[in-house]
Parts: structure tokens; sequence; C-alpha cells
């Protein structure tokens, strides 16, 4: 169970890869609980519509320019939590079907494009009640525990450099840095044989963004609050 509004106010949220999956089941719980959710995705005009205070804005995380576009469209608005969600699975054929182009897109969109957001958005987070940055991590991306049969090598890879990236700001920056595994999720990415619904995996994500603390500063956590091996 988590709490509605933050000490009775309501909490400015930005998603990124809000449109579907775990990104737009966090949007419309956060949004259903009472806060402001700004919802980013590339085509904001696709998106689904949803209650309460949702608004749709138009982000590509693997560029740039459109990162840079919208932290100076909502240079006046702080944000209490920044949920770095927006991912690609990128090749899942192993070495075999490795390539130059398919790693470096997914690095640029799971690992670089979540550094960028932190870069262009902490005025915005210091301005925030919260200051919290829950980077969608993997447990795919933990060499302790992350080894299994996919092939997917830029994946595991991207994700393996967010987790680094997020105990590197949490080490630099006087704000709350998270790296969540979401679990085994039933979307898209995580295809139909997977065992934990989005509503779960997002209410759970929701549970530790709202009990974090300076003390989980850094840290590697599941949806279910457990601890990840790096």
């Amino acid at each position: 169970m988590t709490r509605n509004l933050e000490n009775g106010h309501p909490m400015t949220i930005l998603v990124t890869g809000a449109n579907r999956g775990l990104g737009l089941e966090l949007t419309r719980q956060y949004a259903d609980a009472g806060h402001r959710v700004l919802a980013c995705n590339r085509r904001p005009a696709d998106a689904p519509a949803l209650a309460g205070s949702v608004t749709w804005k138009t982000l590509d995380t693997g560029e740039a320019e459109s990162i840079e576009a919208l932290a100076t469209d909502l240079a006046a608005q702080p944000v209490d939590v920044l949920i770095n969600n927006a991912a690609r699975r990128g090749d899942t054929g192993g070495l075999d079907t490795l390539s130059t182009d398919d790693f470096l897109t997914t690095l640029r969109i799971n690992t670089l494009g979540p550094l960028l957001m932190v870069k262009a958005f902490r005025p915005h987070l210091e301005r925030g009640r919260r200051r919290i940055v829950a980077n969608i991590s993997s447990r795919a991306g933990s060499v302790a525990e992350g080894l299994d049969a996919d092939g997917d090598y830029a994946y595991r890879c991207s994700k393996a450099a967010l987790n680094i990236a997020t105990a590197k700001l949490a080490f630099d920056y006087r704000l709350i840095f998270l790296a969540l595994h979401p679990g085994w999720v039933k979307t898209d990415m995580g295809g139909p044989q997977a065992d934990l619904p989005v509503t779960e995996s997002a209410q759970g994500l929701r549970a530790v963004i709202d009990a974090a603390a300076p003390g989980n500063n850094g840290s590697f956590r599941s949806f279910d609050g457990s601890r990840i091996g790096w």
C-alpha cells in the first residue's frame, strides 16, 4: 500500500516511455492516486486518454536535443520524481547476430538517455520536495544474478551500465537515486511468458519509490523491495 499524497500534497511525477507497458501503468496509477504526471513519449498524439492530471509531452530519450527541448519547455516546473523508464530490448540472438548499430542504439536509449535526463532535469528535481530519480533497470544487468540463456547482450550491457551510472550519480549529487528491477513483467518487452502482471509490478515500484530515503540512495532493488546483487 502506498500513500496517495506527499504530506497532503500531490507530487509531480515525470515518466519516460509512458505510452505503453510499465510506463503507462505507472502513469495511470500515479494519476489515480491524485498526483500530477508528466507522461512522455515520442508521439503524444497517439497516447491513450487517462483520467486524472496527466499531461502528455513529446520526448525521444535517444535524442539529446529532444531531452533539452523538454527541459526548456518545463523550465518553471519542479519535479518530485523522475522515472527513467523508456528502454529498448535490442537484438536477442546472441553473439552471432550482434551488430554495432543495434548495440549502440540500445546503449544510447537505455543508458545515455537516463543520464542526459538527469543532467537536464536536475534543476527541476532540486526544486521538488522528494528529489527522487528512479532508473528502471533490470536484474539482467546484474553481474551477480543476471546470467541466463537469453542472448540479449546489448540490453544486459546497457542495464549494467545504467546501474553503475545510478551509483555514481548517488555519490555525486544530493538527490536520491534508485536502480529498480521491475520483475519479469507481462508487457510487449517482457513477452507472453512473463510471470508478473504489470499492475503488480507498478504497485511494487511505487511502494519502493514512496519509501525511498537518503539511506536508500544508490541502491539496486527489486519491485518487492529486496536488494539485488550488483
